[in-house]
């Protein structure tokens, strides 16, 4: 019960702090919204180009990535609440009072993914509002949203990572840099039978794609491939779960 209350208390007070302070909350909903006008709107007329074959236009194309790139820099914005706690002194006290460490890292974990659906939400209400048809369904749209839990999971443990070994903000950049590009290295503005060169090769191999083509599939009702997607989103939770331990008994071991 203790380490559930560690976890709990963590996470209110990042929440509290975000919801409370403006220039956190405004950013993380003006940002992914600005991607997907940008996206949606700017580069509609790429639904026009020879193979590309997705159903339900491009608004829809686009608001699955959009849903997953948000929900991964959530994640890392959380990272950096949890750097600026250390480098204020308050991650000592954290590890001071809880009895198994490990719940802080969960803790944190929830905050990500409850800001994740704030987010969804926000993202979602809009996207029906101009006007995005989907064939899926609500299972498919929930089914979609854990896709996006995983990818929040997995970013805040990949920050949390780095937080714990730097324990500064200055470390902002390597939470958020190669996030950034994974993200951005998977079909972002086409489907991937449309990439060539290297692009279409790193598209092939990074973990992300499968992905971001199975929260596409849910949305237009295809079939999914849904085993390589969900196996990559928990592949990756666990990976960056152990990074994420190796850094708190890294953090402990300098005394926070």
């Amino acid at each position: 019960m203790r380490t559930r209350s560690v976890a709990l208390a963590v996470a209110w007070r990042n929440l509290h702090n975000f919801f409370t302070n403006p220039a956190l909350v405004i950013p993380a909903l003006l940002f992914p919204l600005f991607v997907f006008t940008a996206f949606a709107g700017g580069l509609s007329g790429v639904s026009n180009a020879p193979g590309f074959d997705f159903p339900d236009g491009y608004t829809a194309f686009q608001f699955v990535f959009v849903i997953l790139q948000a929900s991964a820099f959530g994640g890392v914005f959380t990272g950096f609440a949890i750097a600026r706690d250390f480098e204020t002194g308050f991650g000592r006290r954290l590890l001071l009072a809880a009895p198994r460490r490990w719940a802080i890292i969960v803790g944190y974990a929830l905050a990500a993914l409850t800001r994740a659906v704030f987010v969804w939400i926000m993202l979602t209400v809009l996207a029906f509002a101009v006007g995005m048809h989907i064939s899926g369904g609500v299972a498919d749209v929930l089914a979609l949203y854990l896709l996006g839990a995983l990818l929040a999971l997995a970013a805040v443990l990949w920050a949390a990572g780095i937080a714990l070994r730097f324990r500064s903000l200055q470390a902002g950049p390597l939470m958020q840099t190669p996030v950034f590009m994974i993200i951005f290295l998977a079909p972002v503005y086409v489907p991937i039978n449309l990439l060539h060169g290297w692009v279409e090769a790193v598209a092939h191999v990074n973990p992300i794609t499968p992905i971001v083509e199975a929260g596409r599939d849910l949305i237009s009702g295809a079939s999914v491939q849904g085993l390589l997607a969900y196996g990559c989103g928990v592949g990756l939770c666990l990976l960056f779960g152990y990074w994420s331990l190796t850094g708190l008994r890294r953090a402990e071991a300098a005394g926070g």
